[in-house]
């Protein structure tokens, strides 16, 4: 196979969107209170079951008078009005109380997941063993200190709390920035990729995609049923393939190569997330195939640079939920 002939287009007639937003009090505040929710616990509720209630139950249910696989369960717990269940079931769990059972009626849906029910009716017998309600924990010296913030200061933790929604604000908008900027270099760039390559990257990510599964829990006797072959993996090999090719020639040509002190702002960037920063500097130093990441990342951070100084850039005002929401 021969090597290809990398040669970047013109990108002055691209367009490339910079979102635009600033960090206000408010946005502190909800994330605040999202930070709340992630500590909400929850307490028995003397009164019947409403929406937003973790509720314990045993259920059983039949088809023609005779029990299904996964028709019931014991001690089963679910958020009433959070659409874990399908709604038949959450209407007759609404405005129980604990101890309470009932009986009623269930179809399940012609599109249901489990083929063996779908469509057809069932009967559930319900017991509600338990209702709980959610309680937030009072914003007050307690949760600073579970937040991390020493001597409780609530002060002290809204700015910390500014501090680190402003550094994913300014991390959420740079990785738009990358999306666009690398997208934009590959349209302008048409190759002909080696197929070994692509090959060799496609095997590349299919074995990480595998160990990382295992590394979650997945027993290897699970992986196949997933289908994590190198032909699935095809189409983000190319543009992986393309991306490290059209990268290298531009830091060949460009010399966009980045300098150690350019290395060193990414490592102390990346470790402003953790508690001891100089600690973690002191870990990315200690091994070079860590170094080399952040080295990768500076790269590609003096490719977008590149990019954003041939392109159309344009600010665009973007909601904080908006920025925030995305994955």
């Amino acid at each position: 196979e021969i090597y290809p002939e990398v040669k970047v287009g013109d990108l002055a007639a691209s367009a490339i969107e910079r979102p635009k937003l600033e960090v206000t009090d408010a946005d502190v505040e909800k994330t605040i209170q999202i930070l709340r929710k992630q500590r909400m616990r929850f307490v028995a509720a003397g009164r019947p079951a409403r929406d937003g209630d973790r509720l314990t139950v045993d259920f059983a249910g039949r088809i023609d008078g005779q029990p299904f696989d996964g028709g019931s369960a014991s001690s089963f717990q679910f958020p009433l009005g959070q659409g874990g269940m399908l709604p038949e079931f959450e209407s007759a769990a609404r405005g129980m109380s604990a101890g309470e059972s009932k009986q009623f009626p269930l179809k399940f849906p012609d599109d249901y997941h489990g083929k063996a029910v779908a469509g057809k009716q069932a009967e559930f017998e319900l017991t509600l063993k338990g209702v709980e309600e959610p309680q937030l924990p009072p914003l007050d010296g307690e949760f600073a200190k579970a937040l991390g913030v020493a001597d409780g200061d609530l002060a002290r933790m809204r700015s910390e709390v500014r501090a680190n929604v402003e550094r994913e604000v300014k991390k959420r908008v740079e990785a738009r920035l990358k999306q666009q900027a690398l997208q934009v270099l590959l349209d302008a760039t048409p190759l002909e990729l080696p197929k070994s390559l692509v090959e060799a990257e496609s095997q590349q990510l299919a074995e990480r995609a595998a160990t990382d599964l295992q590394a979650r829990g997945m027993k290897p006797e699970q992986l196949p049923s997933l289908n994590l072959s190198p032909a699935t993996f095809a189409e983000s090999a190319k543009r992986r393939v393309a991306l490290g090719l059209i990268i290298g020639e531009l830091a060949r040509t460009e010399n966009l190569q980045p300098k150690p002190a350019e290395v060193r702002a990414m490592v102390e960037q990346e470790a402003q997330t953790y508690e001891s920063p100089a600690e973690v500097v002191k870990w990315f130093y200690m091994q070079p195939q860590r170094l080399q990441e952040m080295e990768g990342a500076a790269l590609e951070a003096n490719v977008v640079k590149w990019v954003l100084s041939k392109a159309k850039v344009g600010d665009k005002d973007v909601a904080f939920d908006e920025l925030m929401g995305a994955s």
